[in-house]
């Protein structure tokens, strides 16, 4: 038995071996003219989400609890099925002698697997804030909240691999690993309210987001990048999908963001 238990482990390495070498990192390429022009665009409607009041105040400690749980609550669908909308893209990936194509299908097969853990770091970010798995799971947001979503499952069940990309992992990721970062920051000051419970546990989607996960919106331009750098019209399109993506975060805080205003 011991034998059988080594011979296993043994053969369990050397696959783990071939596999860690077979693996390619995706290399992160100089901007063209167009690809250049194409993120310093973008770049406004990112800062209006990144900085957007409700991530300034929920980072510096005066969000109120209400509002905090309300964000909380109304976009876990968006983190929920985030993986979802990345297994619409990984489905249309399949024209391998297209530009980008592999290159896409297998960064996507590798980064649906790191989401799913995410689900279970933001229950207990949310757990800490009072709320409960039952409370996140039977949630359903207010329209202008839940616009996001709708959009997104468009997007990635109709819109083409580059538009897919662009909405998703580029616009909605590159504004969250921005705004998290200085949430992760400042959460700290909510220990001091009794309903909340702030700890490495509740602390690791913040953490996440704020820290390795912030190659991810690069790796998704690089992508765009190889995926349309012929094509004018396509690289317009994909923009336009990024723009949109931005768009309806930002509709989605200004909704949860009303909570906030009121009570002033």
């Amino acid at each position: 038995m011991e034998y059988d238990w080594i011979k296993s482990y043994e053969i369990g390495c050397i696959a783990m071996t071939a596999m860690n070498q077979y693996e390619k990192k995706l290399e992160i390429t100089a901007h063209s003219e167009w690809s250049q022009r194409f993120w310093d665009e973008l770049l406004p409607a990112k800062e209006r989400v990144s900085k957007h009041p409700l991530f300034l105040d929920m980072a510096s400690g005066s969000l109120s609890l209400e509002c905090f749980r309300s964000a909380l609550l109304n976009f876990y669908p968006l983190v929920a099925h985030f993986p979802s909308y990345m297994a619409g893209t990984l489905a249309k990936a399949t024209a391998f002698s297209l530009s980008g194509v592999t290159e896409t299908r297998d960064w996507l097969i590798q980064n649906i697997k790191v989401e799913e853990r995410h689900l279970t770091w933001y229950q207990d970010w949310a757990g800490g804030f009072g709320l409960t798995v039952d409370m996140l799971n039977n949630v359903r947001p207010p329209a202008a909240m839940n616009a996001v979503n709708h959009f997104l499952w468009d997007v990635n069940y109709r819109g083409s691999l580059a538009e897919s990309i662009a909405a998703t992992n580029l616009a909605i990721e590159w504004a969250t690993g921005d705004w998290s970062i200085q949430v992760y920051k400042g959460v700290q000051s909510y220990t001091e309210n009794p309903e909340v419970t702030i700890n490495k546990r509740s602390l690791a989607w913040l953490r996440a987001h704020a820290h390795y996960d912030d190659l991810h919106p690069y790796e998704a331009m690089e992508l765009i990048k190889r995926l349309c750098d012929q094509d004018p019209v396509m690289q317009k399109k994909a923009f336009l999908a990024a723009q949109e993506g931005l768009a309806y975060y930002e509709l989605a805080l200004d909704e949860c963001y009303k909570i906030q205003q009121a009570n002033r």
